[in-house]
């Protein structure tokens, strides 16, 4: 054996040992859910031959050729009995592209498919035709719809050529397209709207007949501006879908984690007491932005109807999950629930690595109904404690009689 091929077989061993590791709940929670102890995708779990070339004569130090930064904001579904995650892997050269992973058990041991997902570009909406491409995809939500489609929902950046000379100025539009396989996707065109566009999510059902879209309205690529939080639009026709009213079912608040924006993370799931949802809440620290997750319920009758608004954060970042490329950030675009109710929250820290939580619909659900809402005032909180202090001192009294 060559140098060349131990080293080789070295790299394919250390490998082989990532990709098989074990992962164990942390020992000691906050009975919501259960977090791991180790991540479940990083860019060291690409596969080799997205990042060597494996000729000799051509690379003969063996150097990594194409190099991987971050795997983060991962659609989820359950496809042919595998937990599947739709990955944002983010290269070195700071273009994101999907990738499939898929795990036996949904908490370690995720391996990528073979190859990157080709996604076509979208048709232009320019009377010439043609196709409209875009710079960079990512973070895509995917659901699986009662019309028979998987569709995966994302943003499609592209540069703002009205500021020729802001190289930092750019466009975001919700892309669309659907799939039967997860290898061989359809591109439709992106979502028309008044207002640029992030976060979207397509509802996993029809609501009066109609397609329904979860919105984030925005002015600016980054600001929200005058967007007022999570929004809710009924589609006719997801082939040429076009946004034309939209209310806001989720809003932005003064001094709560959703001040600066919010949007939906995956799509929300159905229960037989309402509609879950995952979301994200933002607001500005001196160190920059911070990210959290949070929930909330809607009724089954009316998805826009908020039933439940637990306060605060549901997630934020601990420990090592603080560090990495945009820090103090965590975000979800995927989860999955299974038959017997065990749910598998999919949540990346500080866009650089992907991790899972476990709980349960019934714990979600009671985390929901029996959280207080945020009071919006110290003077609220405070009195919210102090209720449950004297219910905790009424307990232990009637306890010792």
């Amino acid at each position: 054996m060559t140098d060349f091929e131990k080293k080789m077989a070295a790299l394919r061993a250390r490998h082989e040992e990532l990709l098989s590791r074990k992962n164990a709940p942390k020992p000691w929670g906050n009975g919501i859910y259960e977090k791991y102890e180790n991540p479940i995708l990083t860019a060291e779990h690409t596969p080799l031959e997205w990042r060597y070339d494996f000729c000799e004569k051509d690379n003969p130090f063996l150097m990594q050729r194409i190099m991987m930064n971050a795997t983060l904001n991962s659609g989820a579904l359950k496809w042919n009995g595998k937990y599947c995650l739709v990955v944002r892997v983010e290269g070195a050269d700071r273009k994101s592209f999907f990738a499939v992973a898929e795990s036996p058990n949904g908490i370690d041991n995720f391996r990528f498919w073979p190859e990157p997902v080709t996604m076509p570009e979208a048709p232009s909406s320019s009377p010439e035709g043609g196709e409209d491409p875009a710079t960079n995809i990512y973070d895509m939500r995917v659901t699986q719809h009662e019309d028979g489609w998987i569709y995966g929902v994302f943003c499609a950046e592209r540069h703002d050529d009205s500021q020729p000379g802001n190289l930092s100025a750019a466009t975001a539009t919700a892309g669309i397209a659907r799939t039967k396989d997860l290898v061989n996707w359809e591109r439709l065109p992106d979502l028309v709207s008044r207002s640029q566009q992030r976060n979207v999510v397509l509802h996993p059902e029809f609501v009066d007949g109609k397609y329904a879209f979860y919105t984030r309205p925005q002015d600016g690529f980054i600001d929200t501006g005058s967007g007022g939080g999570i929004g809710w639009a009924l589609v006719d026709d997801i082939t040429h879908a076009e946004v034309r009213e939209e209310k806001i079912i989720y809003e932005r608040k003064y001094h709560t984690i959703t001040e600066v924006k919010n949007g939906e993370g995956p799509h929300p799931l159905k229960t037989p007491k309402g509609w879950l949802h995952l979301a994200h809440g933002v607001r500005a620290t001196a160190d920059g932005l911070r990210y959290v997750l949070y929930m909330y319920m809607t009724a089954l009758d009316d998805p826009t109807r908020v039933i439940a608004r637990p306060g605060g954060f549901f997630l934020v970042p601990e420990g090592p999950e603080y560090l990495g490329d945009v820090m103090n950030v965590a975000f979800a675009n995927g989860w999955i629930a299974d038959p017997d109710g065990r749910v598998f929250i999919y949540y990346a820290s500080a866009d650089t690595r992907m991790h899972v939580a476990t709980s349960t619909i019934d714990r979600l659900i009671d985390y929901c109904m029996n959280t207080p809402e945020d009071g919006l005032s110290t003077a609220a909180s405070v009195e919210t404690i102090k209720q449950l202090i004297r219910k905790n001192r009424q307990t232990t009294s009637q306890g010792r009689e």
